[in-house]
């Protein structure tokens, strides 16, 4: 397998990785199309076999059970070191402030979840899944800085949502130049 930076980051990541979406108990979440954990585990000692080690999942797939399901195939079939754990936060979880978005709230609570589930002390990689329009850029950043300096994220990073949205740079408007917080 080749491996490659991500982005301009000195992580290496497999060139292929493994998209989780499509595993996770049918029963809950929004799909019944998933695979099951039996059904699962296939996939995911294929992916060692062939040296994918850049897994990536979220915290909204089947209700979280994707994650569950990708933390115990990181502990059959390989060791956590050997694997790259990206994860996303933005979608709705549960009811209530913390339960989906990008608020402070929302991602220190939404962060622990997805650790718990995934059995890990750290994500490799978590993303902003979506933009969230209520949410200050500035406090969204803020919020995955702390995780970062906390130890429970090494690299941050943004899904669907555009430079300017994710506090990059982008065209002035009204004299302001929008950035990332430190």
């Amino acid at each position: 397998m080749n491996h490659t930076r991500l982005g301009r980051t000195g992580l290496k990541v497999s060139r292929l990785a493994l998209g989780c979406m499509s595993y996770g108990n049918p029963v809950t979440g929004m799909h019944r199309w998933t695979l099951d954990e039996d059904a699962a585990a296939p996939f995911f000692q294929q992916a060692v076999e062939l040296g994918v080690t850049f897994w990536d999942t979220a915290n909204v797939y089947q209700g979280g059970s994707s994650e569950e399901f990708v933390g115990r195939a990181i502990r059959r079939f390989s060791r956590r070191e050997d694997i790259v754990l990206a994860t996303k936060v933005s979608g709705k979880m549960h009811e209530g402030p913390g339960g989906s978005g990008l608020s402070r709230k929302a991602i220190l609570e939404q962060v622990d979840g997805s650790l718990r589930r995934l059995g890990t002390d750290y994500i490799d990689v978590y993303y902003v899944h979506r933009f969230d329009p209520e949410t200050p850029v500035e406090e969204t950043m803020a919020a995955l800085d702390s995780l970062v300096r906390a130890g429970k994220v090494r690299y941050r990073n943004a899904g669907q949502c555009s430079g300017l949205q994710a506090g990059g740079e982008g065209p002035r408007r009204e004299g302001r130049q929008a950035r990332a917080v430190p």
